[in-house]
């Protein structure tokens, strides 16, 4: 399959399934918030090297988590049982995702895709109530977390931190349990790992991943569907 470019005017994503084999679908455009929208709805994400033209992503097969699936480890239940952290939602959103970045440029040795424009870009989305972040405390500091979009009754994971051990599995176990609750449906992990997979994350493919984004609708009505307050 060929890759498109994207016209900087037009704001519009082919068609998904033709992304190629490596699940690149198109090159260039923007980060706009009106361009990351149609991309998230139609089940695509930007993931690039800084100073590199934009890459968008629907890859094949796709790692998700449906929330009735979640696994908690029997070395994760005493976290809980001694409510070993605390986990509060949209406090400080920029604090997590420059953590997420500095994170990554640490176990990349120098290197992270979380660029200032990226970094730019979630902000205004998290402004609009689209974007939002998971914040673990122990006492009074941020010790881990993660941030994603949440639409319809879908949440799209972006990238998460942690500074002490099994602060970010706090964190995300946290946030499933709450979205669970909240009626979400899915939770779009992206590429496998396998932190995530160890919590039931698994692979689908991406006419079935596509398939759930239409039946579920995954709207744009900012700041409507994030419920979960802490």
């Amino acid at each position: 399959m060929p890759v498109f470019w994207l016209s900087p005017l037009d704001k519009h994503f082919p068609d998904p399934s033709l992304s190629n084999k490596d699940g690149i679908l198109a090159v260039g455009g923007d980060l706009s918030v009106e361009r990351l929208l149609e991309a998230y709805t139609k089940g695509i994400f930007p993931w690039y090297n800084p100073g590199d033209e934009i890459l968008w992503w629907c890859p094949d097969p796709r790692f998700v988590l449906y929330p009735d699936e979640l696994k908690v480890s029997r070395s994760m239940r005493p976290y809980f049982n001694q409510q070993k952290f605390r986990v509060t939602y949209d406090t400080d959103f920029k604090a997590v995702i420059t953590s997420c970045q500095q994170s990554d440029y640490s176990s990349r040795g120098g290197g992270t895709w979380i660029s200032e424009e990226m970094l730019e870009a979630y902000c205004g989305l998290h402004e609009l109530g689209i974007a939002h972040s998971v914040e673990v405390w122990e006492d009074d500091e941020l010790v881990g977390g993660l941030y994603g979009v949440y639409l319809g009754k879908i949440f799209f994971g972006e990238s998460m931190f942690a500074k002490v051990s099994n602060a970010s599995k706090f964190g995300f176990i946290t946030l499933v349990r709450d979205l669970q609750a909240a009626g979400c449906v899915l939770i779009d992990c992206q590429q496998e790992t396998v932190h995530l997979g160890s919590m039931g994350a698994r692979s689908i493919s991406r006419n079935a991943f596509l398939s759930l984004l239409k039946t579920n609708e995954p709207c744009i009505v900012p700041g409507r569907d994030w419920r979960l307050k802490r």
